[in-house]
């Protein structure tokens, strides 16, 4: 899921991560700098299904608008996974040694 917060905000002439701060406490939602700040400018962890429902009501909107389904990320079974994602799993593999030892210095 695409977390999409500041595009639906911007649609709405709210720019600032403190004014929908001050508009959610407004209709009894509360949140802090910190988790303010994560709302705003990343993707949230976790959000309360209530809380969503204030941003909603504040903003105008439905949840499609702030949350963006993409279905390309998902890995589905039996499928082959691109070619560049299996080079970068390559780069991070160490080798080791089957004897429990440490491998020489390179």
């Amino acid at each position: 899921m695409k977390w999409n917060l500041r595009l639906a905000a911007a649609k709405r002439d709210i720019w600032k991560a403190s004014e929908l701060q001050r508009a959610l406490a407004e209709h009894g939602l509360v949140i802090s700098a910190g988790k303010m700040s994560g709302l705003w400018s990343g993707q949230p962890v976790s959000l309360k299904l209530d809380d969503l429902d204030v941003i909603c009501v504040v903003l105008n909107c439905a949840i499609g608008e702030l949350l963006i389904p993409e279905p390309v990320k998902v890995t589905r079974p039996g499928q082959v996974d691109t070619p560049q994602a299996a080079a970068s799993s390559a780069a991070t593999v160490v080798p080791r040694r089957r004897d429990g030892r440490s491998m020489p210095p390179a």
